[in-house]
């Protein structure tokens, strides 16, 4: 009795906080059926609306399935039916790739194309919030991603695994997937030419980001014994080096430098790549790494994070 009591006692003082994602996600399906009825006056009135989102797509006939499905749908699900969401979602996502392999083959309609990626992923999200209370993050941090304590070895045998993840790092995310994206772009018609200083600006800010992001990877593994990646966590608390003035020197770098690499590139879809990274990164990831952190060093870690901000280093006024 004792323990059923303690336990409702703990879902009572619980209880307040719970409504809260759900809050935010009908907001967001309201905002999505608001966004897209707007969206459809403007293709039925605008001619330059409807050739940069639909091309030469039927508009008349997209819209009877798309209204009552996506804007309706969303609204519904605004009000409160939550099971509607298993109708928005798979439509909006049927749509986006369908859409999306239209642009591709034909360069026309990119706007909508892109418009209903965002759709698709910020519905994705809202609607797992909406129907679990919560984004599962844990399923990010599975496998080779889980957290684990780096086995004790050589400082060098750290620094050499340290620079070979780098190497992959740059690699995938700073090479392969904005390769990938800045080829979409010009399928789509999405290209724009930077300036010239723009690129200039660019190869200077990846060349200062890259070095941060060496110097980071070098403190970790020399100073922490271990790696920064989640499958060989270090075993001391690492709080120098650039770790002196944020807490995610590395996060910063790699951010920082894939949105370099889209200036550099002249492509503004590269550097919404690096920002919708790090959103995710921020909201998803961080908070389950500070949390083990937390667990492994305790009030070490407390009094770091008290002291030395995530991202923009503090400034400290002179007494």
């Amino acid at each position: 009795m004792q323990d059923a009591t303690h336990r409702d006692e703990e879902e009572g003082r619980s209880s307040p906080a719970r409504p809260w994602p759900h809050i935010w996600s009908r907001c967001y399906f309201a905002l999505q059926a608001l966004a897209g009825a707007c969206w459809w006056i403007g293709v039925f009135t605008l001619d330059e609306i409807r050739a940069t989102t639909l091309g030469d797509l039927p508009a008349g006939l997209i819209a009877w399935f798309d209204m009552p499905l996506f804007v309706v749908g969303s609204l519904l699900v605004a009000c409160g039916l939550r099971r509607t969401v298993w109708i928005v979602v798979p439509w909006i996502l049927i749509v986006t790739f369908g859409l999306l392999a239209y642009s591709l083959v034909t360069r026309t309609a990119g706007y909508g194309a892109l418009l209903m990626i965002a759709s698709s992923v910020c519905s994705v999200l809202a609607g797992t919030q909406l129907l679990l209370g919560r984004i599962p993050t844990e399923l990010l941090l599975r496998g080779p991603f889980a957290f684990r304590p780096a086995p004790s070895q050589a400082a060098r045998s750290h620094l050499s695994r340290t620079i070979r993840q780098l190497i992959l790092f740059w690699l995938v995310f700073l090479c392969i997937i904005p390769a990938i994206i800045i080829q979409a772009e010009q399928r789509l018609g999405l290209a724009v030419d930077f300036a010239l200083w723009t690129r200039i600006f660019g190869i200077c800010v990846l060349v200062l980001a890259s070095c941060l992001g060496i110097w980071s990877a070098v403190t970790m593994s020399t100073r922490g014994q271990g790696t920064p990646l989640p499958s060989a966590m270090p075993n001391r608390l690492v709080i120098s080096g650039p770790y002196v003035f944020v807490r995610n020197p590395m996060a910063v770098a790699g951010i920082v430098q894939g949105m370099a690499v889209g200036l550099v590139a002249s492509s503004w879809l590269v550097v919404i790549y690096a920002f919708a990274g790090s959103l995710l990164w921020n909201w998803l990831v961080r908070p389950s790494e500070e949390a083990n952190l937390e667990e492994s060093f305790g009030d070490e870690f407390r009094s770091y994070r008290n002291n030395v901000s995530c991202w923009i280093p503090k400034i400290r006024k002179r007494r």
